[in-house]
């Protein structure tokens, strides 16, 4: 079958089958004539974008076209994408005539990332690509490096990235443009950020979500969002779906979602008509804001939302070789391809760039030209490459001390119901600083502590409309991400609270918003962000109830492939040390902090001192569970998550028992860093410390909540791993008891009980004497109780109740625990 087939450029929509009374919900507006000078300014910035952006794709010399292209002057290789490009330097041409007018902050957010020439271009003509990168200077030297040195590995991308100045979202992976920028104005009243969102980008699933943004900003409190759809009509080689849509299914479409659509699409006026729908859309944002801010709110507001049709590839080459480019899926890319070897492309590159009549719009210094500059906003601050919202804004937050909200050493805590206490003080004491971005697991979570003092943001709801709540909850993993990643960006802090399952949906988002952060880091004038803070409840250990679908721990993976400055992961074992964890992941910054942890009710191990000791170090000796301190071991026997560690513990008492000369050694890690070999990390231990913790040449048994094969990772190249063996998460599950969960996946005590026994009967003769025994009685028990859980559909009585070790061989205790209800 042959590709998409067009007969003419720029084909129109066929027309629905919707009601014409459907064409009432667009908005209409008279397009007043732009006073010369303003249009002037606008079409002479737009032709000499254009024209760079033209060249920077093409040109490896003669940046000026001051004589004729040869084909020494076109680059060995052409990279870049020209199709969306004038349609994005006509919004930013008059995102500059707004914020000159009306003296504004704005953020120009561009969801069609490979558009990168189109904002370069932009930024030098401004000015702030010379503000941070002085070989771009305005001058005949720095347009001749940014044109020839575009896409090449010395030069700018072929994508927005944090290189690219007054950026706050990565430009590659589409659909979380608009949830980037709703997260961006929340808490900056004054800020505005207007997004293009393409039409290939406005098939994806998040941006089809993200369109519900408006319904979590409060205009009392926060800024707005200009959203521009862009539909040029077509993606790499076939139409968009909005494409299309004709205006009546367009009105309807945006409508149904809350908007006031404005079509934008009088390509022989298309400066008066982008212009008024601009000011349009400024003047109903002031109309809702100025209801909000007077106290009297607009109940269900429709915010502006602009439709701009142009063509894709607009002023570019019309047709190449017989096939239309200008309006077509062929000017997706590079529309002359083969500039670097034919005459007849070559003469078309020629033609194109003149049509923009270069020598009117720079001056002999190779500078810009008075009407080029009578748009661009004469202060720095308000240019849109150097608004200060987009690299320099960080709010530092108002941790209080977590020791105030500590448990006692020996009862029982819901590790995410303590930090709850703890993250309802930090909520009232940073009001305009810090957010909850969850998908409706909040309460599931038992974080609802919170809601002592605030509330849900949720504009739409009678119930918490103009409430000033911090908590934004929208069963949208991708919504979320976007939200936290635009708030988190312009200086703010935020935490994503979501069952272990399903924090995966975000995955790429996360690795796409831990490279611009990577790159971020090594320009000099980005400075530093809040963390971004993700945490992990509802884990697998407890998902029982919820079945197969709910038990994955796979987004620990996710982390730890990040690059290690970024990568932080955290199991804390009970609630004193998530509290001594939680509040240092708020503190830090630039970080991708990943804390897993159990909501359901656990000992408490360690009291506050020996918690923040324990969190300092990463990992420790658990001196209380093990035989004679952990002096001297035959086995050391390390848990790794909560309810992984409690197990670890029930083995550690069993042993005392059944095995009272092994000799065992109880560690847990807390901070998953520390395994990795030295150097590989920063938290890493060194080889000495390494073998202080777990010895030198014992055998040593991990019990782990993730994946085997993430410990692996970690640990390889450690001298001596032959007498390591790990049990974790198998991808075994189904709806059952809590403690099947552990058996099916080999992670229970008796399984722990086992690898200690076979491990200790190395050194110790008499364990190994017994061991056959052991292993067998082991091994009956898990029988009998997995026989249990099927007659009875519960776990044994006593499974939960606590350990606790008294001074002496062999002596111990339990306290009851319940196991706590499923939810």
């Amino acid at each position: 079958m042959p590709g998409e087939i067009i007969d003419r450029p720029n084909p129109q929509p066929l027309p629905s089958n919707l009601p014409d009374d459907v064409r009432t919900l667009l908005v209409k507006l008279d397009k007043p004539k732009l006073d010369d000078n303003t249009y002037s300014g606008l079409h002479h910035f737009r032709r000499a974008a254009n024209y760079i952006t033209a060249a920077m794709i093409f040109l490896n010399d003669n940046a000026y076209l001051e004589r004729d292209l040869t084909h020494d002057d076109i680059k060995p290789r052409l990279l870049g994408h020209w199709g969306t490009c004038p349609g994005l330097t006509l919004v930013y041409s008059h995102l500059n005539l707004l914020v000159t007018k009306h003296d504004l902050n704005v953020l120009y957010v561009v969801g069609p990332g490979h558009g990168a020439p189109a904002i370069l271009a932009s930024l030098w003509l401004e000015g702030s690509l010379e503000k941070v990168y002085p070989q771009y200077g305005r001058n005949r030297e720095g347009l001749h490096n940014l044109i020839t040195k575009f896409s090449t590995p010395s030069g700018p991308p072929s994508h927005i990235n944090a290189e690219t100045p007054g950026a706050i979202h990565e430009g590659g992976e589409l659909g979380y443009a608009l949830s980037v920028a709703f997260g961006a104005v929340m808490d900056k009243p004054d800020l505005i950020v207007a997004c293009v969102v393409g039409d290939g980008e406005a098939e994806t699933g998040p941006t089809a979500t993200a369109w519900h943004g408006y319904k979590y900003i409060d205009p009392a409190e926060s800024g707005a969002v200009i959203p521009i759809v862009h539909v040029n009509g077509f993606k790499i080689s076939e139409r968009t779906i909005y494409g299309c849509m004709d205006d009546k299914e367009m009105a309807a479409l945006f409508a149904g979602y809350g908007y006031l659509p404005k079509i934008v699409d009088d390509l022989e006026n298309i400066d008066a008509d982008l212009s008024a729908s601009m000011e349009w859309a400024l003047g109903e944002i002031r109309k809702i804001q100025k209801a909000a801010r007077s106290g009297k709110p607009i109940m269900k507001p429709r915010w502006p939302v602009l439709i701009m049709r142009t063509p894709k590839g607009w002023g570019g080459p019309k047709k190449v070789k017989g096939e239309f480019v200008e309006g077509s899926f062929r000017s997706h890319q590079v529309p002359l391809m083969a500039a670097k070897s034919d005459a007849e492309e070559l003469k078309q590159l020629q033609d194109w760039l003149e049509s923009y009549q270069p020598h009117e719009l720079f001056t002999k210094e190779g500078g810009i030209t008075d009407k080029v500059a009578s748009i661009i906003p004469k202060d720095d601050v308000k240019k849109i490459g150097q608004v200060i919202d987009s690299c320099c804004a960080r709010e530092i937050l108002d941790i209080p001390d977590w020791r105030r909200f500590s448990v006692k050493k020996g009862d029982q805590a819901s590790c995410m119901a303590t930090i709850g206490e703890l993250l309802d003080e930090v909520l009232v004491k940073n009001p305009k600083s810090m957010r909850i971005f969850s998908p409706d697991e909040l309460v599931s979570n038992k974080l609802d502590a919170v809601f002592r003092h605030t509330g849900r943001d949720f504009q739409w709801d009678e119930f918490s409309n103009a409430r000033g709540g911090r908590v934004v909850e929208i069963l949208s993993e991708h919504t979320c991400e976007g939200f936290i990643q635009g708030y988190t960006l312009t200086g703010r802090t935020g935490l994503f609270p979501s069952y272990e399952s399903f924090l995966g949906i975000v995955h790429t988002m996360m690795v796409q918003y831990s490279k611009f952060n990577k790159m971020a880091q090594e320009t000099t004038w980005r400075k530093d962000i809040s963390s971004i803070n993700y945490l992990e409840t509802s884990t697998w250990t407890r998902q029982e109830h919820n079945g197969f679908s709910h038990q994955n721990p796979s987004f620990i993976g996710a982390v730890l492939n990040l690059k290690p400055d970024a990568a932080r992961v955290y199991l804390p074992p009970d609630a004193n040390t998530f509290l001594s964890t939680f509040a240092h992941c708020l503190r830090s910054k630039n970080y991708v902090n990943l804390m897993v942890g159990s909501k359901q009710p656990q000992p408490v191990f360690l009291t506050a001192s020996e918690a923040d000791s324990h969190c300092r170090a990463g990992g420790s000796v658990w001196k209380f569970a093990s035989t004679d301190s952990g002096l001297d071991p035959d086995v050391v026997l390390v848990g790794i998550g909560a309810e992984i560690t409690f197990e670890v513990i029930k083995a550690a008492a069993m042993l005392r028992t059944l095995a009272p000369s092994l000799r065992v050694r109880i560690v847990n890690v807390t901070d998953l860093m520390i395994l990795g070999l030295e150097g590989s990390h920063p938290h890493a231990l060194t080889h000495a410390d390494f073998d202080a913790l777990f010895t030198p040449d014992r055998p040593v048994h991990f019990n782990y909540h993730g994946y085997a094969n993430e410990l692996k990772g970690l640990l390889f190249g450690r001298p001596r791993l032959d007498r390591v063996s790990i049990e974790s998460y198998r991808e075994e599950g189904s709806t059952t008891t809590p403690f099947d969960m552990m058996l099916r996946n080999r992670v229970s005590r008796y399984h722990v009980a086992q690898a200690a026994v076979q491990g200790g009967a190395v050194r110790n003769e008499r364990v190994r004497l017994d061991m056959h025994e052991l292993l067998t009685g082991l091994r009956h028990e898990i029988v009998k109780t997995q026989e249990y859980i099927m007659r009875t559909s519960k776990d044994p009585e006593g499974t939960y109740d606590t350990p606790s070790f008294e001074e002496g061989e062999g002596k111990t205790k339990t306290v009851h625990r319940d196991v706590g209800y499923a939810d």
